[in-house]
């Protein structure tokens, strides 16, 4: 689940947020996946558990670009259980 794509994750990340989601304490985040050698396994795993040092993320859009986030997730090559994770985290 590391680097399996040439993008980096300040795209993905602009990905979802041109897609309607906002993410808090973003600049933590970025922080947070700069620092990961394996950037997909860090971003599933605070997608999980960041609520606990204030890293959420939250769909502005109710909704209606979930098949935009869904591209955006493959276009990363993440695995489906880091969609559920991140889907079941997700505040509407």
């Amino acid at each position: 689940m590391g680097s399996l794509s040439d993008e980096s994750f300040d795209q993905f990340l602009d990905s979802l947020k041109k897609n309607g989601i906002t993410i808090s304490k973003e600049a933590e985040l970025r922080d947070r996946l700069a620092e990961a050698r394996l950037w997909h396994f860090a971003f599933q795993t605070l997608a999980a558990n960041g609520k606990a040092i204030g890293i959420s993320f939250e769909d502005h859009t109710h909704g209606r670009n979930q098949a935009e986030i869904e591209r955006a997730f493959n276009k990363f090559h993440f695995p489906e259980k880091t969609k559920a994770i991140f889907s079941a985290n997700l505040k509407h």
